[in-house]
């Protein structure tokens, strides 16, 4: 009968500490994509550079031989990106307001019509009459031409004081899925359905070129600042995307709001 071999203890030691050194690599490797993962999303969002008249202003000298004073707090992302402007068509709410929301958003996309039939009423009575938000809407065109033709078609009825309603009621004739096409004549019962005062000047407008440019200018800006998907949207400090629970919208505007004061 033959003799039990010895135990290589060496080998199977240098085997285990292998094994321990390749462990350590796939858990550090799978650290690193979940904080990855966690880490704020608006780094994907580029801020347009500032114009050569706000440098010159940011690099003036101070005049004031006292003290430095405490740096001012710093501007909110949605600032930045915002038009800012007072009597903006296409913004709802105070100027003023302790937040500001910005929206991008394609009129023929399914899941900017979910947002805004199911989550933005709720978030319109809540914050936006209340004077603590203000939402401003950036169109963009991402499925084509008849995604112009709409935007078109809200800046026209935006001319005359009717965005809002204008947005609201295409978005609720949206079907559940897919991209409906924006004829003229549909456009237009939009607009009469909206209460649109003037529908003869209102589908003029439809044919305008400068409302054309704008939409195409402002898709463009869009996808610049690294907008690709919609709907997308900046929330104070915060970016989200798309059409999430109405219970995760109000966590983050709640969060922004409380940091605001």
């Amino acid at each position: 009968m033959s003799e039990p071999q010895p135990v290589d203890t060496g080998r199977r030691l240098k085997r285990a500490q292998r094994l321990n050194v390749a462990l350590a690599v796939v858990v550090l490797f799978l650290l690193m994509v979940v904080i990855a993962q966690q880490s704020n999303s608006m780094t994907r969002l580029a801020v347009p550079a500032p114009t050569a008249a706000a440098t010159s202003q940011a690099a003036a000298p101070t005049t004031s031989s006292a003290a430095a004073e405490p740096s001012a707090p710093a501007t909110p992302l949605a600032q930045k990106v915002a038009r800012n402007l007072k009597d903006d068509p296409m913004a709802w709410g105070d100027p003023d307001a302790p937040l500001l929301v910005v929206e991008w958003t394609d009129f023929r996309c399914p899941f900017c019509a979910a947002f805004a039939n199911g989550t933005l009423p709720v978030l319109y009575e809540d914050y936006v009459k209340s004077g603590k938000m203000r939402f401003e809407i950036h169109d963009v065109a991402f499925f084509g031409d008849h995604s112009v033709d709409a935007a078109v078609a809200a800046r026209a009825a935006g001319a005359q004081g009717k965005y809002r309603e204008f947005m609201t009621t295409l978005y609720a004739a949206a079907p559940p899925s897919g991209h409906p096409d924006m004829p003229k004549d549909k456009l237009v019962g939009f607009a009469k359905t909206a209460g649109v005062p003037d529908l003869a000047k209102f589908t003029t407008a439809l044919e305008d070129k400068a409302l054309r440019t704008q939409v195409t200018e402002s898709t463009t800006l869009a996808q610049s600042m690294g907008v690709s998907g919609v709907p997308f949207f900046v929330i104070g400090n915060q970016t989200m995307d798309g059409a999430q629970p109405l219970a995760s919208f109000q966590q983050v505007i709640e969060k922004e709001l409380a940091a605001a004061k």
